[in-house]
């Protein structure tokens, strides 16, 4: 690792401890930390010394308003070469998706924060179809990074896309049926920690009980939300049964970007 590297890993451990220690109340320090956490991303090497085969360097957005997040897999070979999540064929069906919820994906872009289970690009799938599906090893060395995000960020929102970002949430015998077209909302009084991923603190909701469930609601709860994953070589979003499926996804999207207009 470079001398650059090493002092800003050192930099950014003198901001954690900093950040902790005032609870991060200040927008502006949140803002330092995350310019650390984002640097500290970047110069990581944890997946090459364990002897991955991986494109190092990190991929993620952070907007200026960061109420929703949204969590993908990893990024493709495109994103990866750009620098910007979801630039290829994937991301024009998520922002079709996003834009029927009423975001375009300019705004999205500029204002929300996109960010990845694992931030490099993995690689080829071994059968050549596809990329990589990260190791649970390889998620296990970039979860303190996305614990980071969360817990600078704190979203309102968690979008998570595909069923590897799904299981932050949902257990891992769960099937995109069972919980597409649905969402979950953590009450203020379950946040004390933001990373609670904890489903008996949460309320399950549907498309139709969201629209009474917002009248009382409070607004420093945190909704999730999934959504499949937009790749072309999923056959999953064409089916008829889950492209209704999605549409219920959709709806709730767009009941809780009016909710906080």
């Amino acid at each position: 690792m470079s001398d650059w590297a090493i002092g800003r890993l050192a930099v950014g451990t003198l901001f954690r401890a900093i950040s902790q220690s005032l609870n991060l109340q200040s927008p502006l320090l949140t803002m330092d930390s995350l310019a650390v956490l984002h640097a500290d991303m970047r110069a990581c090497r944890r997946c090459l010394d364990g002897g991955f085969s991986i494109a190092s360097g990190a991929v993620f957005s952070s907007g200026s308003a960061r109420r929703v997040m949204l969590i993908g897999q990893a990024p493709g070979v495109t994103e990866a070469q750009v620098k910007r999540p979801f630039n290829a064929g994937s991301g024009r069906r998520l922002f079709q998706w996003l834009g029927e919820a009423g975001w375009d994906e300019e705004t999205f872009r500029a204002e929300q924060y996109m960010t990845a289970v694992t931030k490099c690009y993995p690689g080829k799938a071994a059968n050549g179809k596809g990329d990589r599906v990260p190791s649970k090893a390889e998620q296990t060395l970039c979860r303190p990074f996305l614990e980071q995000e969360i817990t600078l960020v704190r979203p309102r929102l968690i979008i998570l896309v595909g069923g590897l970002a799904m299981k932050l949430v949902y257990p891992t015998s769960t099937h995109l049926e069972d919980v597409i077209g649905t969402a979950v909302y953590f009450p203020p009084e379950s946040l004390t920690s933001p990373l609670n991923f904890d489903l008996a603190t949460a309320v399950p909701l549907t498309n139709e009980q969201l629209p009474s469930f917002l009248e009382t609601a409070a607004g420093d709860g945190r909704f999730i939300v999934p959504l499949p994953h937009p790749s072309g070589a999923s056959l999953w979003p064409n089916k008829p049964e889950n492209r209704q499926r999605i549409t219920r996804a959709v709806t709730i999207l767009r009941h809780l970007r009016q909710w906080w207009q």
